[in-house]
């Protein structure tokens, strides 16, 4: 499966800072009876190889990747977990010749017009809007859909329940990422019917857009 048909796979997908392994499974769970298929795992607290390991066996039907990818060590360690695909924040020279040894879908995060073509230029033609709110969000991706039609756009940072579906209306958007799905009060309290529920929400605003 190419990258773009992991984002196609699935309208929204959950950005998710995992604290232990305990809470990745129940998170998981929660997402999944909610409608999500595909995760991705940042490498931001010490429980995230571990969490990625645990998820791809408890959910074989999942596509379980990882994201806050900077370098070819954690890119192995994430692949040697079991991560189906990868994102980073960008697009680092030095994760190229890993990417290329490894074949593994890649998600490479892009800010500005430029680092949209290089991203392209160096073979991928699905990218990671980072941090999108910030950088323009919608009004970026409308004005860089013209000159740039083959790329197709997950924008992830800032968006949340009431911009989604906004952005997936947009001919370059395949998917949105956040971390809205999971929220860190919800999971404190151990609400995974309330996650479940957002979940399910967010993919219907999906459909409608």
């Amino acid at each position: 499966m190419d990258t773009l048909a992991i984002l196609k796979r699935g309208p929204v997908m959950p950005v998710m800072v995992i604290q232990s392994v305990d809470e990745a499974l129940q998170v998981t769970r929660a997402l999944l009876d909610g409608g999500i298929n595909t995760f991705e795992i940042t490498l931001r607290t010490p429980a995230a190889l571990d969490g990625i390991r645990e998820l791809v066996k408890a959910f074989p039907d999942a596509l379980i990747g990882v994201g806050t990818v900077r370098n070819a060590d954690q890119l192995d360690a994430a692949l040697q977990a079991g991560a189906r695909f990868a994102v980073s924040p960008g697009l680092p020279a030095a994760l190229l010749p890993a990417l290329a040894a490894n074949k593994v879908p890649f998600l490479p995060g892009v800010a500005t017009t430029t680092e949209a073509m290089n991203a392209f230029d160096a073979g991928f033609a699905a990218q990671k809007l980072f941090p999108a709110e910030a950088v323009g969000g919608v009004p970026l991706l409308k004005s860089l859909h013209s000159p740039l039609p083959d790329i197709v756009f997950c924008p992830t940072g800032g968006i949340h329940a009431a911009n989604a579906a906004t952005y997936l209306a947009l001919p370059n958007v395949a998917c949105v990422g956040g971390s809205w799905l999971a929220p860190a009060d919800l999971v404190q309290a151990g609400d995974w019917q309330g996650i479940t529920k957002l979940a399910a929400g967010a993919l219907a605003q999906a459909q409608q857009a």
